[in-house]
């Protein structure tokens, strides 16, 4: 087998909501979808923005989550 990289490549992502735009009802809307979350609970996550919505989870769930909560209006980070 080949040697393992001195680096590992990360393999776990936070997506965080930088700002939430013109569009609060919609971003609420998709951050609900992603988190399971009640509405209180999305709209008090949504409106401390910059807030962490999802923790540890994959590139490809990272691209996916920032895909759907841009598409709302609002500006995400992935880390």
């Amino acid at each position: 087998g080949a040697a393992a990289p001195a680096v590992e490549e990360q393999t776990e992502f936070n997506v965080i909501l930088a700002s939430i735009g013109d569009n609060k009802v919609g971003v609420i809307k998709v951050v609900r979808a992603v988190t399971g979350l009640g509405l209180k609970e999305a709209k008090d996550l949504v409106e401390s923005a910059p807030a962490t919505v999802k923790e540890a989870v994959s590139k490809d769930d990272a691209a996916k989550i920032k895909k759907d909560i841009e598409a709302a209006g609002a500006k995400v980070e992935v880390k």
